[in-house]
C-alpha cells in the first residue's frame, strides 16, 4: 500500500498540466504531502518552466542540494544533484582536514618567497586574472589557494582541474559541461566546471597544455563570462575568477605558434613567478622540519632530530623535483627510521646535470650513530666527489681537492682508483 504523500504527488503529477504553477504547489501543501515532495515538486516545476536553470543554481549553492530527496526530479537533474551533492561533501571533507590555505601556511621566510608573498596580497583582494609560472614542484596550487583564501571570494567554491591530466577530446566537456545525448557516452548533463566554480575561483593547472583548438571558447569565457554546454545553444552566464598555472615558456609557446597570442595576453594580467627551491635554500631548514612534523603526526611517530652534516646535505642539493621532491625525501626518511637513525636518500652529485640517473646516496642525520665498514667507505667516496666538484676536477697545487682534502695528491689519486671515481684532470701543472 502506497503511503498518502506517494499517491498524493502522483495524482498531482497527473493533472499538474492543467493547474497553474502557483496552484500546484498550494494543492501539495494542503494535501498534507511532506515537505521532501514538495521541495522535489518545486524543483521539477523550475527544470519544466526553465530547463537548466536549477542545475546552474544548485552547482552555485550546492550545500543546497542536501535538503532535497531528488525523488520526483528529472533524470538528469536528479543525477547532476547527485553529483553535486558528493562534490560538496567531498569538499566539506577536505575542508575539515586540511583548513583554509593562508599566507601563514607557507613555510618560508628567503627574501624571494617574501617577494611572491606580497605579490599575492596585493592581488588577492582584485578580481584579476592570474598567471603563476615556475618549475614542477614549486607549489603554484598552494600560491593560488593562497590567493583565493584571502580574496571576497573566500567563501565560494575553489574548483581546481589539471589541463595536462584530462584527454584532449573530453576537456572541452571538464571546462564547460554537456547536454545528454551531446555526444556518444553522454547519457546525462553535466555540469562543467565553470559552472561550478561560479560566484568563486577556477584554478586551471598546466594551462599550457589546452589545445589550439579549445583555446578560442576559454578567450570568450574570460572576456565575456558566458559560453554554452556542448550539445546546447543556451547562453550560461557565470562570475568566475581565473588563476592559471604552468611550468611552460608560454611566450615561446607564442613564437612558436603553439598557444594564440590574444590568450596568453588574457592571462598575464598579473603573472607572478615561483622560484625554485634551489634559489631559496635558506628556505629548505624550515621546510624540513615542517614535514618533519607532519609526517611524524601522520605516522604517530616522535619528530626525530636531524643533524647539521644531515641538513648541511639537504641545502646543497640543488632538488631538480621543488618542494615537493624534497616533502617525498623526507617522507621517506621518516618511514624507514629506526631507533632515531633518521637517513635522507639523495642522488649521488648536488648539481641538477649530475643528480638524474646517478645512484642513491644515504645521509645520516642521528647524532652520534655508529658507521658500518660500508657506510664509511660510501661517506668517503661521498666526500671525494664533493671535492672534486668544488675544485671542478683538479687535484694538484692550490685550489685542488688533494690540498682541500688535506692529503697528498698521490694518495687521492690512490683512493679514487679503490673507490671507482675518475677525476677529469690528473696532471700537476707544468
Amino acid at each position: 500500500m502506497r503511503a498518502p504523500s506517494e499517491t498524493a504527488a502522483q495524482e498531482w503529477d497527473a493533472k499538474g498540466s492543467c493547474v497553474s504553477p502557483e496552484g500546484r504547489i498550494r494543492e501539495m501543501v494542503a494535501r498534507g504531502m511532506s515537505l521532501s515532495h514538495v521541495l522535489d515538486g518545486l524543483c521539477r516545476l523550475v527544470e519544466e518552466q526553465a530547463p537548466g536553470v536549477l542545475a546552474s543554481v544548485l552547482a552555485d549553492l550546492a550545500h543546497v542540494t542536501r535538503l532535497t530527496t531528488l525523488g520526483q526530479l528529472a533524470p538528469s537533474t536528479a543525477h547532476e544533484v547527485n553529483r553535486l551533492r558528493r562534490a560538496d561533501e567531498t569538499t566539506s571533507s577536505e575542508a575539515e582536514c586540511h583548513g583554509d590555505v593562508g599566507i601563514s601556511d607557507i613555510v618560508g621566510h628567503s627574501e624571494a618567497l617574501h617577494r611572491v608573498l606580497k605579490a599575492v596580497a596585493t592581488v588577492a583582494p582584485t578580481d584579476s586574472t592570474v598567471l603563476i609560472g615556475g618549475e614542477t614542484g614549486t607549489g603554484k596550487e598552494l600560491i593560488a589557494r593562497a590567493i583565493h583564501d584571502r580574496s571576497r571570494r573566500r567563501s565560494r567554491p575553489f574548483v581546481t582541474l589539471n589541463c595536462a591530466a584530462i584527454p584532449s577530446g573530453l576537456l572541452e566537456s571538464e571546462l564547460f559541461g554537456h547536454e545528454k545525448g551531446a555526444f556518444t557516452g553522454a547519457h546525462a548533463r553535466r555540469i562543467g566546471r565553470f559552472e561550478l566554480a561560479n560566484g568563486g575561483t577556477l584554478f586551471l593547472d598546466e594551462i599550457g597544455d589546452i589545445p589550439l583548438e579549445l583555446q578560442p571558447k576559454l578567450l570568450r569565457v574570460l572576456q565575456e563570462q558566458a559560453f554554452e554546454r556542448l550539445g546546447s545553444t543556451q547562453t550560461i552566464r557565470v562570475g568566475v575568477r581565473l588563476i592559471a598555472a604552468t611550468n611552460l615558456d608560454l611566450a615561446a609557446m607564442v613564437a612558436d605558434k603553439r598557444f594564440r597570442s590574444d590568450l596568453y595576453y588574457r592571462l598575464n594580467v598579473f603573472p607572478i613567478a615561483i622560484p625554485p627551491l634551489r634559489d631559496r635554500r635558506e628556505d629548505i631548514p624550515a621546510l624540513v622540519d615542517h614535514f618533519m612534523r607532519l609526517d611524524a603526526g601522520r605516522l604517530n611517530r616522535r619528530v626525530e632530530p636531524v643533524s647539521p652534516s644531515a641538513l648541511k646535505a639537504l641545502t646543497e642539493y640543488d632538488w631538480p623535483g621543488n618542494v615537493r621532491e624534497l616533502a617525498n625525501v623526507v617522507e621517506r626518511a621518516s618511514i624507514t627510521a629506526q631507533d632515531g637513525d633518521l637517513r635522507f636518500d639523495l642522488p649521488l652529485g648536488g648539481d641538477r646535470s649530475e643528480s638524474a640517473g646517478r645512484g642513491a646516496v644515504s645521509v645520516a642525520s642521528s647524532p652520534g650513530e655508529i658507521l658500518s665498514e660500508a657506510e664509511m667507505r660510501q661517506q668517503e667516496r661521498e666526500n671525494i666527489a664533493a671535492a672534486l666538484r668544488r675544485t671542478l676536477g683538479k687535484i694538484y697545487g692550490e685550489g685542488g681537492a688533494a690540498k682541500l682534502l688535506g692529503i697528498k695528491p698521490t694518495t687521492l689519486l690512490s683512493r679514487l682508483a679503490k673507490l671507482g671515481l675518475k677525476p677529469t684532470r690528473q696532471l700537476p701543472p707544468v
